[in-house]
């Protein structure tokens, strides 16, 4: 255990959860390939994906996904202080946090009937009992979830970032092995795995990571830093951000456009975060303790200096990656998905969506710097408010484009959401707190897509050719699609950019140039 609780330090952390990050979007991936394969765009498909709504809002609701990042500063507040006061603090935190999420919780279970109606409003009255079923198996799953993010503040607080990494893995694998376990119950075991999943790995493995770590239970109901906490927090419960609500919207609006469209809305979304997620959220997941630690110092400077880092390293990166993936769309939705119940008609009817939603993916790594940027400053007020506003507004564009354009305009909704909610988020940090963050970084944008378009239009070219030419061969075809589109789109983005602006890219170069001199 000594091994995963060791402390790591910044660069190590980032690629510790890129890792991490990758790996759990890859088996979010197996995960929706085998739905995909056994359920395709199904009615079947659809209410599972439609039964993560509820529980999902109430997570959100509870602030659950940013239990840690609250509780970060408070935590090394108090343990800043002595262990017996960062336990008990921590001890007063889990007992109210486990009473509110508890009673939520039942209260949503009892009311399922009618929260299903809100889930789904396009379901007919069969598919809305079997949803109800599936809400109240998966419902009880959020009390692990916020328990185990309390615990898991702990182990960030204390820079161990190997436990929380792991977490995700276990909660992935164990949806899958109930899913496979009861696949001639339709969905249902998938249900099972997530409650499982979120016992095993959102709960206990923080818990066991904390008790090697000296965790002391002190019984309290009162502490002066519970006041703190829920100051912090309550923002985010009532204000909601548009990059955690979109996925509900898409499936709520979603429904509203036929059967197995919030399925295919479902995958393409899914393959759209993989991005996001290797490189946007695990830069911001990692820079976040070091942010803190330097508004706690009144180092502004560095502060400034660091996070324009970030962000112009996440454009360098992020940028061509989601060309190349626009460009590569439907081999790619066609390797992962195109078997079983899953067909050609599913994959050229996905391709677009996935398109849509890969061009908002350079805005959700700006907002997720800039998020946690505000949260390093304990400034929970000022994204809350934005991302309410933002989502207040973004429900009548995903009525009337899902309405007007149908699952397309559902996609078009959220990213447009997205981009308005980046660009607003930014206006006011730069408003509050001057533009020294964002000191190059829309200069390394707009670079990026200029370098990318000879390296995307070859990438596309490829596609279309190597699709022709194993036409008989679907997924032979999309597996060469993906290869050569991939190496040339690289040769030709790295050529490009030597030629006409060689500075751009000297972090990658020196990345590489640095693992190669060491391996030698």
């Amino acid at each position: 255990m000594a091994f995963f609780t060791g402390r790591q330090h910044m660069g190590v952390a980032a690629v510790i959860m890129a890792v991490s990050i990758f790996l759990s979007r890859f088996m979010g991936l197996i995960r929706d390939k085998v739905i995909s394969f056994y359920y395709g765009a199904s009615i079947e498909s659809d209410i599972y994906f439609a039964s993560f709504v509820i529980p999902d809002f109430l997570n959100y609701l509870l602030a659950g996904g940013y239990f840690s990042i609250t509780l970060i500063p408070l935590l090394a507040e108090y343990f800043g202080k002595n262990e017996e006061e960062g336990w008990t603090f921590l001890s007063t935190v889990l007992f109210w946090v486990g009473v509110v999420v508890t009673a939520g919780t039942c209260v949503a279970w009892i009311g399922a009937p009618y929260l299903a109606k809100i889930a789904a409003p396009g379901f007919d009255a069969a598919s809305l009992a079997r949803l109800t079923y599936f809400l109240r198996i998966i419902l009880p799953a959020q009390i692990f979830f916020l328990l185990g993010s309390c615990l898991s503040g702990v182990l960030y607080m204390r820079k161990q970032f190997m436990v929380p990494a792991l977490v995700p893995l276990v909660y992935n694998a164990s949806i899958i092995l109930g899913g496979l376990l009861m696949i001639d119950r339709g969905m249902e075991g998938f249900c099972w795995g997530v409650l499982f999943g979120a016992a095993s790995g959102s709960f206990m493995l923080p818990f066991l990571a904390v008790r090697s770590g000296g965790l002391q239970w002190r019984f309290s109901l009162h502490h002066p830093g519970l006041k703190k906490f829920v100051l912090l927090a309550l923002p985010l419960m009532i204000g909601q951000s548009i990059v955690v609500l979109d996925e509900q919207f898409v499936r709520i609006f979603g429904s509203l456009t036929g059967d197995g469209a919030v399925s295919l809305l479902n995958y393409s979304r899914r393959i759209m975060l993989v991005p996001v997620g290797v490189v946007a959220q695990a830069a911001g997941v990692a820079s976040y303790p070091f942010l803190a630690a330097l508004v706690a110092k009144g180092d502004m400077m560095e502060f400034n200096s660091t996070l324009s880092r970030a962000l112009r390293n996440t454009m360098l990166f992020i940028v061509p990656l989601s060309f190349w993936m626009i460009s590569a769309a439907e081999p790619t939705l066609r390797l992962i998905f195109q078997q079983g119940s899953f067909g050609a008609h599913e994959t050229l009817a996905a391709t677009p969506l996935l398109q849509i939603m890969l061009a908002s993916v350079a805005f959700w790594g700006v907002q997720q710097m800039i998020g946690r940027a505000f949260y390093a400053h304990k400034d929970t007020i000022t994204p809350a408010v934005v991302g309410s506003i933002v989502s207040i507004l973004a429900i009548p564009a995903y009525w009337y484009l899902g309405r007007t354009i149908g699952v397309m305009g559902v996609a078009l909704a959220g990213t447009l959401s997205v981009v308005v909610y980046t660009l607003a988020l930014s206006a006011v940090w730069t408003r509050k707190f001057g533009s020294d963050a964002f000191s190059g970084v829309a200069r390394m944008f707009l670079l990026s897509a200029v370098l990318c378009i000879p390296a995307m239009v070859a990438s596309i070219y490829a596609v279309q050719q190597i699709t022709l030419m194993l036409a008989e061969r679907p997924l032979t075809g999309a597996f060469a699609s993906l290869a050569v589109s991939g190496i040339l789109f690289c040769l030709l983005y790295v050529g490009t950019s030597l030629l006409l602006a060689p500075k751009a890219i000297e972090p990658v170069l020196s990345f590489i140039k640095g693992r190669i001199l060491r391996r030698a």
